[in-house]
């Protein structure tokens, strides 16, 4: 009789299933179903049941360390001009964003922008695992370009805060470079292979991958008063093999993915040229 190894994965947590009709377990071959994983061992590996249950507790080792291969979580920063009012993110919006302020807002009253130079937290709570003071330089400056080009493509951008104006802080308090060589490996490995494939469907982060984390900051230009705050964290797909080679290149889709949905949420499509 054939029986089935299953790891089912809801989350981030991995629930393994064992159906033991027999001491034989292998079924040639592996499928991916939605909201599990059906795994097995060539049919040769019955020959050696200990070498076999040896193999699926190592895969089932490695598949279970994927989850805990994700970058750090954001936090709600002690250091932020915004922090005693940051709060967690109410139901609906993106998980990406777990932390934020915000009030009622009529964005079209606003068409000019003024975005202040990139600040580069460095309090004690910031998160830069592994990550030199010159790439933070570098991702800080590759920031500060990517949102001023894609909020430029509705605002007017401009010197000093005024009328109809928004003043942006953006404040970068957390990178997580790409791991060199697993990184790209775990795209195709059996573990990694169909559990970033599974990530990648669900817009969820993949493993070995970097990321990035800021404040986003906005501001009446008129009165000063706060009208945005909030932390958010972005990752390349899961499955975007080119942002899994080099170290900075993931954090890098991430910035592009946030200057992109920033511009989105203060104007809608159909405000965008």
């Amino acid at each position: 009789m054939q029986a089935l190894w299953t790891a089912r994965i809801h989350r981030v947590s991995i629930i393994p299933e064992f159906d033991l009709h027999e001491d034989k377990r292998c079924v040639a071959g592996y499928r991916a179903e939605p909201l599990q994983f059906v795994l097995s061992e060539p049919p040769s590996m019955c020959r050696a049941p200990h070498a076999q249950s040896l193999g699926l507790a190592i895969l089932l080792t490695a598949t279970l360390s994927l989850a805990a291969c994700a970058s750090p979580r954001p936090i709600a920063y002690s250091g932020l001009a915004s922090s005693s009012k940051l709060r967690p993110s109410p139901r609906g919006v993106s998980p990406k964003t777990p932390y934020q302020y915000a009030t009622d807002v009529n964005w079209r009253r606003y068409y000019k922008t003024v975005i202040d130079p990139v600040e580069i937290y460095d309090g004690p709570d910031a998160q830069f695992p592994k990550l030199s003071p010159e790439d933070r330089e570098q991702l800080a400056h590759y920031m500060q370009d990517e949102f001023e080009k894609e909020l430029r493509k509705t605002f007017e951008p401009v010197e000093r805060p005024g009328p109809s104006t928004l003043r942006i802080h953006l404040t970068l308090t957390g990178a997580t470079p790409s791991k060199s060589v697993l990184g790209p490996l775990s795209r195709f490995d059996l573990a990694g292979g169909p559990y970033n494939a599974f990530q990648g469907v669900r817009g969820k982060e993949g493993t070995m991958t970097g990321s990035v984390i800021y404040a986003v900051e906005i501001y009446d230009g008129e009165n000063g008063s706060l009208l945005l705050a909030e932390i958010t964290k972005q990752y390349p797909n899961a499955m975007n093999i080119g942002a899994s080679f080099g170290a900075l290149n993931a954090p890098m889709a991430g910035i592009r993915k946030g200057a992109t949905e920033l511009a989105e949420k203060l104007t809608g499509p159909d405000r965008r040229r």
